[in-house]
C-alpha cells in the first residue's frame, strides 16, 4: 500500500507542476497594461535596417487598434521582415514594396515566432518554418499556414486594417 500512496502522490503532484507551469507560461489574455511595442526586425537586411525596431501602441489584445501605425515601411527588411510580439503580428516584404502580414502564433503549439530569416518566418519551439510571402508552411511540425492579417500601407505607414 505504501507504494501505492507514493505513485499516486507522485503523479498529483508531478500534475499539479505541470498545471502551474501551463498557466505561468500562458498568454495574458489581454491583462497587459503595457502601452509600448515588442518589434523585433529580421531578415537579409536586418542589420542593415535604418530606425528602432519598436514602434505603434498596444492595447494588450490580440492585434493592434485598426487605424494605430506598426511600423514604416523602411523598418521592414526586403526578404525579412519584423515581428511585433505585443500585436502577435508578424509583417513582411518578400519583394521590394510587397508587405503581408500574418499572425505571429505558430499553428503547432501556439508559440508566438521568434524570427524571420532566409524567407521563412520561424518557431523556436518546435523548429516550424513559414514562407514569408503567404504564410503557408515551409518545415513542419505545423500542418497549418499562418493565418493572414489585414494591413494598410499608406505612404511609408503600416496600420493594421
Amino acid at each position: 500500500m505504501t507504494d501505492g500512496s507514493t505513485r499516486r502522490t507522485m503523479l498529483t503532484t508531478g500534475a499539479s507542476a505541470l498545471a502551474v507551469c501551463c498557466v505561468g507560461c500562458g498568454s495574458n489574455n489581454g491583462s497587459s497594461s503595457s502601452s509600448s511595442a515588442s518589434a523585433t526586425a529580421t531578415g537579409s537586411a536586418a542589420e542593415s535596417a535604418p530606425g528602432s525596431a519598436s514602434a505603434g501602441a498596444s492595447s494588450g489584445s490580440a492585434s493592434a487598434p485598426a487605424g494605430k501605425a506598426l511600423a514604416q515601411t523602411s523598418q521592414i527588411p526586403e526578404g525579412g521582415g519584423m515581428i511585433f510580439k505585443d500585436q502577435k503580428v508578424v509583417v513582411t516584404q518578400p519583394k521590394k514594396g510587397e508587405f503581408k502580414a500574418f499572425s505571429a502564433i505558430c499553428t503547432h503549439e501556439g508559440c508566438t515566432v521568434a524570427q524571420v530569416a532566409d524567407g521563412t518566418i520561424d518557431c523556436p519551439c518546435h523548429g516550424s518554418r513559414f514562407h514569408i510571402a503567404d504564410g503557408s508552411v515551409a518545415h513542419g511540425p505545423a500542418t497549418r499556414p499562418l493565418p493572414a492579417e489585414s494591413i494598410t500601407v499608406s505612404g511609408n505607414s503600416i496600420t493594421l486594417a
